[in-house]
């Protein structure tokens, strides 16, 4: 494979790819309805973040926005927290989904380790939608209440979303994986009206059944009415277990035949509750409304990620993970959205590529974890599977390293879009991201997002410039929160975002903003390295570490001892039957000698089983540290909120240890 370093030029957009993107058919649309010409996309960013009521209300006109009601102002309140965007306005973020799907094409193509391939078109989609909003009035869910999910990625989940948005009710979803306390500390939050659920899912060819996880949730949430038991594990599930539960089809059956309505709510009307990652308390329960959501995913989708009614979109996610609510916004491109519910690298790492071939997926969405993977199994799938039809590859959840750009160019396919992105739960997008115009270099993320005024801030609150700074948002975006539940005083809001630099959103991670635009982030801030007052993000630690062939995984802390001198451990999980020798250790060091500095040699190389992670994947850099530091593990870290528990163990061990 080749050697690349960061700013490598890797792709440029041809002539004829610049020329068909939605975001040149928008500039387009600005020159001759609005009298605006930029030179280019960055121009562009500057304008959109500039005069954000001009470019919020040229997307409400351009995207034909369907609303009753109207505007005297696009932004009433230009403040974080507390802007006000759109008042008088009302509308519905289902509406919207089903503006450019005609009958016959597919809106839903699935597969998953229980079902086989399958495709459901867009008249099946919005019949099945109409019955189960239908059911769920029966069942006396109207406006505002709550409807909860613990669905995998299928079809299902997706009609049932729609269904409570078209009737102004408010979604929020656990993916079956997620353990009970972890369901319950999110979903109690909320007082539910009604539980949708699995049985149980298969993964990595082994079943989980999750009946009595489910009769736990029904016990464990007071204010659950009705239990709804999708059988997707068991044809016949025993529900004797639940309390009040009726069958799917059942819900289905007392709804059939009833025509599909949109319930047209106010902008600010909540939509659905995400929630943080729950690893160090409970999670906060983030609320996030049809109007600022439907604004924010139609630039996104279009113009940043550059969909039309030709794509066929996927994301690799869990219904727990903010990545299967932008899958759902595929939908408003009218593209087919692609779903897949199983292991990932099951029965072996060309399974997701296989369902890409077999689908026609021209967006293959996943995880910077996922490519360094599948470079690391040293797989091809251009060269066994083809893949005519794909033309980008987008990838977010960490930071993608260079020789995952490379990968991914030289192994899936040479001219193709890599877009890596960045962004969060919080406001359901990425702020950082792809531009279908700019040039794609090893390392980097493409741009700015339009309408996103991000920046890079010293501790005094200075921008920076080609140096490493807070990532921060310092105008408001129409996805912000609009609330946390429960937070009525908006003392947690302010307190999570806006304490470090009041009236600005700190989103705690390193970036790096280029004088050419692009940016590169350098993971979280607030697991910072502080070597000898240097401050560095774990990013490149990890891009250095892990380029080691025998190493499959890593973690690095920095912690302080109350001596006061530092500790700097780096853990690594190593390839079966690969023992940590002194020759590794040597060789991990001189790379990251080489490739970050002498500063990032940690103290101490330590080989462990696994590395603990979120439901996500995301490395528990904190909840680690904190343990190392002396923190409970209990108080640490939430055992529920990980997808490998035990993995914590040998933490804990260490830090008895380090007491000792």
């Amino acid at each position: 494979m080749q050697t690349v370093t960061e700013g490598t030029l890797l792709w440029e957009p041809s002539e004829e790819f610049r020329e068909r993107a939605n975001l040149t058919r928008y500039m387009r649309w600005l020159r001759e309805e609005r009298g605006l010409s930029f030179e280019d996309y960055h121009e562009l960013w500057r304008w959109s973040v500039e005069s954000l009521e001009d470019f919020w209300g040229s997307l409400w006109e351009y995207c034909g926005v369907l609303h009753d009601g109207s505007y005297e102002k696009v932004l009433a309140e230009r403040t974080m927290p507390g802007a006000r965007w759109f008042e008088g306005t009302r509308l519905n973020y289902a509406e919207h989904i089903f503006r450019k799907g005609s009958p016959q094409r597919s809106a839903l193509v699935h597969a998953s380790e229980l079902r086989p391939l399958g495709q459901e078109s867009w008249g099946e989609l919005e019949s099945r939608v109409a019955s189960l909003a239908a059911g769920l009035r029966e069942l006396g869910v109207g406006r505002g209440d709550r409807v909860v999910a613990y669905l995998p990625n299928i079809p299902e989940a997706i009609e049932a979303f729609l269904a409570c948005a078209s009737i102004g009710a408010i979604w929020s979803s656990c993916s079956p994986d997620f353990g009970v306390g972890s369901v319950v500390d999110r979903f109690r939050q909320i007082e539910p009206k009604v539980l949708l659920a699995v049985d149980g899912y298969r993964y990595g060819g082994r079943d989980y059944d999750r009946m009595e996880v489910v009769a736990r949730i029904e016990r464990e949430i007071p204010s659950l009415e009705k239990t709804v038991l999708l059988p997707y594990l068991s044809e016949r599930p025993d529900v004797a277990l639940l309390g009040n539960a009726m069958g799917w089809e059942e819900l289905l059956a007392s709804g059939e035949g009833a025509p599909l309505t949109f319930e047209r709510v106010p902008f600010d009307h909540p939509l659905w509750v995400l929630y943080s990652s729950g690893t160090t308390g409970l999670p906060k329960a983030i609320v996030q409304g049809h109007g600022g959501i439907l604004l924010e995913h139609l630039k996104q989708i279009e113009l940043q990620m550059d969909l039309g009614e030709d794509d066929r979109f996927f994301w690799f996610t869990t219904t727990g993970w903010m990545m299967w609510n932008i899958v759902v916004a595929g939908l408003l491109s009218g593209a087919a959205a692609l779903l897949y519910d199983g292991n990932p690298g099951y029965p072996d790492m060309y399974a997701l590529w296989r369902f890409a071939g077999e689908t026609g997926m021209t967006h293959f969405g996943t995880s910077a974890a996922y490519i360094t993977a599948c470079m690391k199994a040293g797989i091809e799938p251009g060269r066994e599977l083809g893949l005519p039809r794909l033309r980008a590859i987008g990838s977010t959840g960490s930071p993608l390293p260079p020789e995952g750009f490379a990968w991914a160019y030289e192994h899936v396919r040479r001219d193709h879009w890599l877009f890596s992105t960045s962004g969060g739960t919080d406001l359901c997008t990425a702020f950082v991201g792809g531009c279908p115009l700019l040039p794609v270099r090893a390392g980097e993320l493409q741009c700015r997002a339009l309408g996103a005024k991000v920046e890079a801030f010293d501790e005094e609150g200075n921008p920076l410039v080609d140096e490493v700074g807070e990532l921060v948002i310092t105008e408001p975006m129409p996805s912000m929160p609009l609330y946390l539940w429960g937070d009525e005083s908006g003392e947690r809001y302010r307190e999570s975002y806006f304490s470090m630099y009041p009236g600005v959103w700190r989103h705690g991670d390193w970036i790096k903003i280029k004088k050419s635009g692009s940016c590169v982030i350098y993971g979280r801030s607030d697991s910072t390295i502080n070597r000898g007052g240097v401050r560095m993000g774990t990013a490149e630690i990890y891009s250095a570490v892990e380029s080691v062939p025998e190493v499959l995984d890593s973690l690095v802390v920095d912690v302080q001892r109350p001596d006061g001198t530092a500790y700097m451990p780096l853990f690594v999980v190593l390839r079966e039957g690969v023992d940590l020798t002194a020759e590794i250790e040597a060789e991990i060091k001189r790379r990251i000698r080489e490739y970050c500095s002498p500063r990032h040699v940690p103290d101490e190389i330590l080989s462990v089983p696994e590395i603990p992670k979120t439901l996500n994947g995301k490395r528990l850099e904190v909840p680690v540290k904190r343990i190392l530091s002396g923190t409970p593990p209990e108080k640490a870290a939430s055992r529920d909120a990980l997808a490998n528990p035990r993995s914590l163990d040998v933490f804990v061990e260490l830090a008895r240890r380090e007491e000792s």
